[in-house]
């Protein structure tokens, strides 16, 4: 049930990015040849006689499309460019809107998830707390108990904080001597352990169970802030943890690909019911967003560099040579996406 309501999460948070730049296209006129809601072999389909397009339904949860005539997948020698519904015959504002469209809408969704999980849930009163030690790990064999309220992670406040950030600063260690302190019925304890190494959950345990601890309702006033907030932070972390995978590699180790993505969320929702789907959602459609507008061929960045160079120099780049760097790009990609599956099944499997 977990697994498929990750692969349900990822399918989501594509369709919603392909669904922008279909209702970006709509609004600005230009017309759409085919909208699908996942791959694979079409199992329903439709056509609009008013627009002239064909809405599919396949059986792959995990995405969909949307074409436009005459674009570079759809026409790569660009034979269509006289065809009035060609996309390439379209301002060039408009199509840079319909490009971005796909990333803004998933910032979208990230923001709207963030209010409504403030509205649900409020916000952290106090520190996260042990509901559950396993046997025979780092925290079981220091002492730790359920019911103790993490105060500190080696020098790191836990006070106000949630229970990813406990889970963070606690992998934050790597496997080195770690500080925790928690309150128990009143008592301050401070314990020393050393963090294991989980081949399954590709991080660093000390074998408990987190909850939080109280939750409070949130002010009307108060929630749309937060929102704002959670998404910023979580923006600035995946900026800044892009920046060093392309300039250090650090992390690299630890990217995942669909595989190990849908692992992720199972585990994680498993662990911590909703409230941490909801929290990986947020995460993962900021992080799709982002992903989609750096310039890497095949990717919506590259397309507006495109798109770009088109309105300075006010004349298109060859739609041959520009679907050529796609294409490439594209296959890049895959390949970069076939090496991540095999990565993620061996981890799952030497785990």
């Amino acid at each position: 049930m977990y697994i498929l309501l990750a692969i349900l999460l990822l399918g989501v948070l594509i369709a919603v990015h392909e669904f922008g730049h279909f209702i970006a296209a709509r609004i600005t006129g230009i017309p759409v040849k085919e909208f699908s809601i996942g791959f694979g072999p079409k199992i329903l389909k439709w056509k609009s006689k008013k627009h002239d397009t064909l809405f599919s339904l396949r059986p792959i949860p995990m995405g969909g499309f949307c074409m436009f005539y005459g674009d570079t997948e759809d026409d790569p020698d660009g034979k269509l460019k006289d065809d009035p519904r060609s996309y390439v015959n379209a301002a060039v504002w408009k199509r840079m809107l319909s490009v971005v469209s796909g990333p803004l809408m998933n910032m979208i969704l990230a923001f709207a998830v963030a209010i409504g999980f403030m509205v649900a849930y409020g916000q952290t009163g106090i520190q996260p707390f042990i509901s559950e030690v396993s046997a025979d790990r780092p925290a079981h064999m220091a002492g730790m108990q359920p019911g103790d309220i993490i105060l500190d992670v080696n020098g790191i406040n836990m006070e106000g904080e949630t229970v990813s950030a406990a889970v963070e600063a606690i992998g934050a260690s790597k496997g080195a001597p770690t500080s925790i302190t928690v309150s128990r019925d009143g008592e301050i304890i401070t314990v020393e352990l050393t963090p294991m190494w989980s081949n399954e959950q590709n991080r660093y345990l000390i074998g408990v169970n987190l909850s939080g601890k109280d939750r409070r309702p949130m002010a009307i006033g108060e929630i749309i802030p937060a929102a704002w907030d959670t998404c910023v932070f979580a923006s600035g972390a995946i900026l800044d943890a892009l920046g060093k995978m392309v300039t250090t590699g650090e992390g690299f180790n630890e990217t995942a690909g669909i595989v190990g993505m849908v692992q992720i969320v199972a585990d994680e929702t498993r662990q911590g019911g909703m409230q941490v789907f909801l929290n990986l959602l947020i995460i993962i459609s900021i992080n799709l967003g982002l992903v989609n507008l750096l310039p890497i061929p095949g990717l919506d960045g590259s397309r507006l560099v495109f798109m770009l160079i088109e309105a300075i120099r006010r004349k298109p780049v060859s739609q041959r040579v520009e679907a050529t760097i796609h294409m490439c790009g594209l296959v890049l990609l895959v390949g970069l996406m076939i090496f991540f599956v095999f990565r993620d099944v061996g981890r799952i499997i030497g785990g």
